[in-house]
């Protein structure tokens, strides 16, 4: 008996020696060919996905078609892009991606602590959304959308400067409609406009309460207001940052914000708006982050948000350097980091 449980023993040893051998010599044969016959663990994700609050329907778009191509699993975190960003500087929580309404963030906030790189992606302008229920929503249009919003009454919301660049973009709207119109003052009227009470995290939020019927308008996005299905007023090519050819006029405003501790703050200028992202250089899942990344700046991930209203710019602009390999092809053009700074 001792004898016959002492040659099974045996055989069971070769047999897992057999499989582990088998299994290694598969993994190498699999890194050979460039590709992984046995899925790792971290290959599955979860990929986590920080984005800015304007980004939430088309990115989700796009990470539902990567998780159904690829088997990952991605989680997906929507805030103001400040809000973002202070994730990793300040709660020292780091996803695998990170997607912002502004570039400027990351050199502000995350480089070089938490990126090395950021590409710019896709564009984007300020509007005035409204419903068919707001006031005076049969007569607003471009040229008296300021009489509107300076009309008792009226309840306009907005989103907060210090959490989400919509936030400070409409601020700075406000300076450039007051330089654009000559009239000294204005700016001071429309932030008076907007009481505090009407102030949001973020300019996503501000859509619900719009629809809801708590506001007759609300600054967002074109994007957003057109996903919605919102009416909207198209503003003057200088006040609305959306048009790179007015980049001179835009750099003549400027928004300062809370900073990343108790009395420090951050100045943004005005500049075209540019949406970016990048993969932290501490993601738990880079290979993952990278193939999502490509997929995003592809054909058919450009099909997708476009589809979700995003304005996808027709290449990406990389920033910096660490590129990862699999996105070198696409970094072109590429800049380095110093070639974007302004004076602050």
């Amino acid at each position: 008996m001792a004898h016959s449980l002492a040659i099974l023993r045996a055989m069971t040893n070769t047999i897992r020696r057999g499989f582990t051998i088998a299994i290694a010599i598969a993994t190498l044969h699999a890194a050979a060919c460039g590709r992984s016959e046995i899925p790792l663990e971290s290959d599955r994700g979860p990929l986590v996905v920080y984005n800015a609050g304007s980004l939430a329907r088309p990115m989700r778009a796009a990470i539902d078609s990567f998780a159904a191509s690829s088997g990952a699993t991605v989680e997906q975190e929507s805030s103001g892009s400040l809000e973002a960003a202070r994730k990793l500087t300040e709660l020292g929580k780091i996803p695998d991606v990170i997607a912002l309404a502004d570039y400027e963030v990351f050199p502000q906030l995350l480089v070089p602590s938490h990126v090395t790189w950021y590409a710019s992606f896709a564009r984007n302008r300020l509007v005035l959304a409204y419903t068919p229920r707001s006031k005076f929503a049969d007569e607003v249009d471009a040229d008296n959308w300021l009489q509107v919003l300076l009309s008792p009454g009226v309840e306009i919301g907005r989103a907060d400067p210090d959490l989400d660049p919509t936030g400070y973009r409409t601020l700075m709207a406000f300076e450039l409609a007051e330089r654009h119109e000559g009239r000294p003052g204005l700016a001071d009227k429309l932030r008076r406009a907007v009481p505090r009470r009407n102030v949001r995290a973020k300019g996503a939020d501000l859509v619900a309460l719009l629809q809801a019927g708590e506001f007759d308008y609300v600054w967002v996005y074109e994007s957003v207001a057109q996903a919605a299905s919102l009416r909207y007023v198209r503003l003057a090519d200088r006040v609305d940052l959306g048009a790179p050819a007015e980049s001179t006029f835009y750099a003549g405003t400027s928004v300062r914000v809370a900073g990343s501790k108790p009395g420090d703050s951050l100045t943004f200028r005005g500049e075209a708006i540019r949406y970016a992202l990048a993969i932290p250089a501490a993601a738990q899942h880079p290979r993952l982050a990278e193939r999502f990344v490509a997929f995003l700046l592809s054909a058919d991930g450009a099909r997708i948000l476009r589809r979700e209203r995003l304005d996808v710019l027709d290449e990406a602009v990389f920033v910096g350097s660490g590129i990862p390999p699999l996105l070198d092809s696409l970094a072109k053009p590429r800049l380095p980091l110093d070639s974007l700074a302004r004076p602050r």
